[in-house]
């Protein structure tokens, strides 16, 4: 039995949609005889092809100007949902969508969960699978009540699938009145610096660890094989708490989720809140000269071995082969 009606609140860059986004899409028309987005900011008429591809009939567009997209979004759901009463909306877990969330939450004074990596449905009831304590518990939390359900996804949770379906209709919203948090402006944006693809988004992944021994050994072993493998670099908490690297690089379960068709760890022990984030992938190569480290368990192919005397020789084989 599926539900009446899913909302998924898209993020977009532009005119090209998050990836998140149109993997909530995809699971969405698995839940939903009718799939609807909610898109604050971006322009709507150049994502209504690939959103409507991915399930979206409907896109409920509104621009949220100088004003914060989580605040401004969350009011004009507040009253969209007294309008259209959808089942479930499903957010992803950034930076907006929390905030749209939380704020969502409280007007309608409705229960919420974050971190979901799982959704599924038990006739009208929903529930939403989620890890804790650091990943080593799977449990599943089941609403209850009136709808509707508010949930909040991790990236790459999910595989983005196109249905072949046409462009979505647009339906303009007003400018909704925010209250005191609407009258905070952004003033500057900052883009991220990087080389290469976004890590999120790279088919290749290279991530260090603690086993890489210093910072300075973090741009010609990670980096270096990143650039020859044309793929972005990452890193584990351990090295980004011990200020080697930025957060940004950050893969885990309170950095990036990853699923590239090829992760690389070097000097990464697998602890589990890391495993979160990249367990996924396709393919796992592990280098550790710690034959009992965790990484292990996950890798398609593992190497014992020093990761200072492994890696020169593997960048070298490569660059033989190009």
């Amino acid at each position: 039995m599926a539900l009446s009606k899913v909302w998924v609140y898209a993020e977009a860059d532009g005119t090209k949609p998050h990836s998140a986004t149109l993997e909530l899409l995809t699971k969405a028309r698995e839940l939903g005889d009718t799939v609807e987005a909610v898109l604050v900011g971006g322009d709507a008429d150049a994502l209504a092809g690939p959103l409507g591809e991915h399930g979206a009939t409907t896109i409920y567009a509104l621009d949220p100007g100088e004003a914060l997209a989580g605040v401004v979004g969350a009011a004009a759901l507040t009253e969209l949902v007294a309008t259209h009463q959808p089942d479930l909306i499903l957010f992803a877990q950034s930076y907006d969508g929390r905030d749209a969330l939380g704020r969502l939450s409280a007007a309608l004074d409705r229960p919420l969960v974050t971190n979901g990596t799982a959704v599924a449905l038990d006739g009208a009831r929903v529930s939403v699978g989620t890890a804790i304590f650091g990943g080593n518990t799977l449990v599943d939390t089941t609403f209850t009540g009136p709808g509707p359900f508010l949930a909040a996804i991790r990236p790459k949770s999910f595989t983005a699938e196109a249905s072949g379906g046409a462009a979505a209709a647009i339906e303009r919203v007003d400018v909704v009145d925010a209250g005191r948090a609407g009258q905070a402006r952004v003033l500057e944006r900052h883009v991220e610096e990087r080389e290469g693809p976004q890590l999120e988004e790279a088919a290749v992944v290279v991530s260090g660890g603690r086993g890489l021994g210093s910072a300075e050994a973090y741009e010609p072993l990670v980096e270096g094989l990143a650039k020859l493998l044309h793929g972005a670099s990452g890193a584990s908490r351990a090295i980004v708490d011990a200020g080697w690297v930025p957060y940004a690089k950050q893969v885990g379960q309170t950095g990036k989720v990853v699923k590239p068709k090829l992760y690389v760890a070097l000097g990464i022990s697998g602890a589990t809140q890391h495993l979160v984030g990249m367990k996924g992938s396709d393919n796992i190569l592990a280098i550790n000269k710690d034959s009992e480290a965790p990484i292990f368990s996950v890798a398609d192919l593992g190497i014992v071995g020093d990761v200072h005397k492994v890696v020169p020789k593997l960048i070298e084989a490569i660059k033989a082969k190009q």
